[in-house]
């Protein structure tokens, strides 16, 4: 599938944009989206090759309170703007993947508004879960439902109803064949009913085999989602944690038993391709949660060259801040004002580098994981396929660290670092290389 070899884009659009934070359903559409098409050259020269865009259904506020399925929000722009985007993104040789909100809805969806007007003699009273009319709930309705968690607001659908499925499958071959989505990004996946993700996924593949499933999970065995029967890939939260704490702990041993566990020789994720990132339009962003940003350049050559699939969100290859608040993520999903050029930032230009090494060795995504050698604060790892080997060598400390290790690259090879091709060491009974501070080589053989 095309998802293997991706380099994932993420957008939050209504924040992107600049859109205003709620909807008065009333205003006439403004094309919102037409921005993110001005940054297709900038997306390709960054080196990404997917889009992953947030919601853009009409919604009451943020984008996962769905007021419309079939209807772009009006704060981005029509639905003839969506799929404008979509043509420039595939006329560029771009994916896309657009977020799906099928656990909940918000108070303005229509089949909801049926049911607070006609409560019990609603047709729609069992699309929703829980709902109780011996129970009255904090908006006064006259009548309980089970919202996420405790967000009522968001109202959440009973998908074990087959007029529910039925509609969301319909929603599902309007947004494919209309919006000619290469993929769907399944919110909070872990708490949907499982058998309504098996029948979705059935359903997609019958109607668009090539169409990439992801889903957010962010506990448990991936494997539970992650399957021939379900989706392709879902979010690494394991991995996410793993990398920021390990450079804000000085530990590496951490890391490197997650990577182990996941990816190792009897790794349990060695033959999934998950979908690995460095902060999301739900966490604190990297460069705010990592007590020390020199760490940025190590924590993404790790990111890039580990199995799975690479994601940036948008800003963060600038080094952007934004805090999660107890109540708010708006820090973390801020407008991006202007056209970006990529010399602007050092930061951006490495992963630019990082992207087209990925995209010159295929083994980066299909290779075995094997580690090398690992230290508090230096960690190396081979990846290898069919006798090609390349090797990652990462240190987060403020020294020059030297280190002699175990490799399977032949006795004579000449490695050359493809960060820096002016440093080439050669194999002896050894690997021995030196790794500048706060920095990183992958080496190849010449």
């Amino acid at each position: 599938m095309w998802s293997k070899n991706a380099v994932f884009y993420q957008i939050y659009p209504l924040g992107f944009s600049g859109a205003p934070m709620e909807n008065d359903f009333i205003s006439d559409p403004v094309n919102r989206l037409d921005k993110i098409i001005s940054w297709i050259p900038y997306l390709k020269t960054l080196g990404c090759n997917a889009l992953y865009l947030g919601p853009v259904f009409e919604s009451d506020a943020h984008g996962y309170d769905t007021k419309d399925y079939f209807l772009v929000d009006r704060r981005l722009g029509t639905n003839n703007s969506l799929m404008d985007l979509s043509r420039h993104l595939h006329a560029n040789g771009m994916e896309l993947v657009l977020d799906t909100v099928f656990n909940h809805v918000g108070r303005n969806f229509w089949a909801f508004l049926d049911l607070k007007e006609k409560k019990e003699l609603s047709a729609y009273k069992n699309w929703f879960s829980g709902v109780d009319f011996s129970r009255n709930n904090d908006y006064d309705d006259g009548f309980y439902y089970e919202g996420w968690y405790d967000a009522y607001n968001l109202v959440k659908l009973n998908l074990q109803h087959e007029e529910v499925k039925k509609y969301l499958f319909e929603v599902l071959a309007f947004w494919i064949q209309h919006f000619e989505v290469d993929g769907l990004r399944l919110d909070v996946a872990e708490i949907m009913d499982k058998g309504f993700l098996h029948e979705m996924s059935v359903f997609v593949r019958d109607i668009s085999p090539d169409c990439w499933l992801l889903g957010e999970v962010i506990t448990g065995d991936y494997r539970q989602w992650v399957n021939p029967d379900m989706l392709d890939s879902c979010t690494n939260y394991e991995v996410y944690k793993a990398l920021y704490e390990s450079h804000n702990n000085r530990n590496y041993f951490d890391l490197a038993q997650t990577l182990n566990r996941e990816y190792g020789n009897d790794g349990v994720y060695k033959d999934l391709y998950l979908y690995n990132f460095a902060d999301n339009h739900d966490t604190t962003r990297i460069a705010s949660i990592l007590a020390n940003n020199n760490h940025l350049i190590v924590l993404y050559t790790i990111l890039f060259t580990l199995p799975g699939i690479p994601s940036i969100y948008y800003g963060s290859e600038w080094g952007i801040l934004g805090v999660k608040g107890q109540s708010s993520d708006d820090l973390l999903r801020p407008e991006i004002t202007g056209l970006q050029d990529i010399s602007t930032s050092s930061l951006a230009q490495f992963i630019r580098v990082l992207a087209d090494i990925r995209m010159s060795y295929p083994l980066l995504y299909d290779g075995a994981y094997k580690e090398l050698y690992v230290a508090d604060q230096q960690l190396i790892f081979q990846r290898s396929m069919e006798g090609v080997v390349v090797i990652i060598a990462v240190n987060a400390s403020h020294e020059m660290a030297t280190i002699c290790c175990d490799t399977d690259v032949f006795y004579g090879a000449v490695l050359i670092d493809q960060l820096d091709q002016s440093y080439e060491v050669e194999i002896s009974n050894k690997l021995c290389c030196d790794i500048p501070a706060y920095s990183a080589r992958i080496f190849t053989v010449r």
